[in-house]
C-alpha cells in the first residue's frame, strides 16, 4: 500500500540549530497517528513541514506520491490536507461562521450556491448549524474550536493534521469534536496532550523527544480509574 505521507531522513533547524532530526513516519489510509511528547518538542513544527510551512534542511517529503521541496510542489496538495491549528483565531478570519466555513470550498472552486450548501451540511453534521450567522470572534473557545474543524471538512480533505484539538473545548462541544473525529473517514495525525482523548481516537503512536521521533503503544492502565499512558516501545 502507497502511504498518504511519507517522511525520510526529514530535519528541520532554526537558527542553525535543529528542531526536528531526521525524523522518519509514513500515514496510510484510515491511519489515526498520535503524536506526543513534552512542550518544545518539535510537534507543531512537524504538522507545520508536512504541508510545506516549515523549510527541509535535509531528508525526503512525499505527499500522495509526489516529492515536495518546494511551494510549487505543496500548493496543489494542500487541498487534500486539514490542518486544525492550536489557535483558532490564527484561522478565523472571515466575518461570520457560514462565510468562513464557505472560504475552502469556494477556493476549490464551487460555485457561491454550491459552497454554501456543502458549509451547511457540514455545520449541522457537526451539530452547530445553528452558529452560520454568529460573528466569528464572538465565539466560545469551543464553538471556535468546532467551527474551524467545519472549515477544513468542508473541504472533503484526505488527511487531517490535528494540532491540540482539544484545547478550550468544554464538554459539551467535545462530545460534538469526539464524534465528528470518529466519523471521519481519511486519515489523521494529532499533536495533544490530552492523553484520554489519544486513547480514545488514535490507532497507534509515536514519541517525539529533542526533535526525534520514536515508534510507541498506547496502554490504559485499571487504577481506581481507566487512566491512559503512551510508553516508548521495548
Amino acid at each position: 500500500m502507497i502511504p498518504l505521507l511519507s517522511l525520510t531522513g526529514l530535519t528541520v533547524a532554526r537558527a542553525g540549530v535543529p528542531v526536528l532530526r531526521e525524523a522518519a513516519l509514513q500515514l496510510f489510509p484510515r491511519d489515526r497517528l498520535a503524536i506526543v511528547g513534552p512542550n518544545g518538542a518539535g510537534k507543531t513544527t512537524l504538522l507545520r513541514t508536512i504541508v510545506g510551512l516549515e523549510p527541509v534542511a535535509a531528508g525526503r517529503l512525499v505527499l500522495f506520491g509526489q516529492p515536495c521541496t518546494t511551494e510549487r510542489d505543496f500548493r496543489p496538495l494542500r487541498p487534500r490536507i486539514g490542518f486544525l491549528f492550536q489557535d483558532s483565531d490564527d484561522q478565523l478570519f472571515c466575518p461570520t461562521v457560514l462565510e468562513d466555513v464557505c472560504f475552502g470550498p469556494l477556493n476549490c472552486g464551487l460555485s457561491p450556491a454550491e459552497a454554501e450548501a456543502r458549509a451547511r451540511e457540514t455545520l449541522d453534521a457537526l451539530g452547530i448549524g445553528h452558529l452560520e450567522g454568529r460573528v466569528t470572534h464572538r465565539l466560545s473557545g469551543g464553538e471556535k474550536r468546532l467551527v474551524c474543524l467545519a472549515g477544513l471538512l468542508a473541504m472533503r480533505p484526505e488527511v487531517l493534521l490535528l494540532d491540540e484539538p482539544t484545547n478550550g473545548v468544554d464538554a459539551a462541544n467535545g462530545a460534538r469534536l469526539r464524534t465528528a473525529l470518529a466519523a471521519f473517514e481519511g486519515a489523521m495525525i494529532l499533536v495533544s496532550h490530552d492523553e484520554g482523548f489519544v486513547a480514545e481516537i488514535a490507532t497507534r503512536a509515536m514519541l517525539i523527544a529533542g526533535g526525534r521521533l520514536s515508534e510507541a503503544e498506547i496502554h490504559v492502565h485499571p487504577h481506581m480509574h481507566v487512566h491512559p499512558h503512551l510508553h516508548p516501545k521495548a
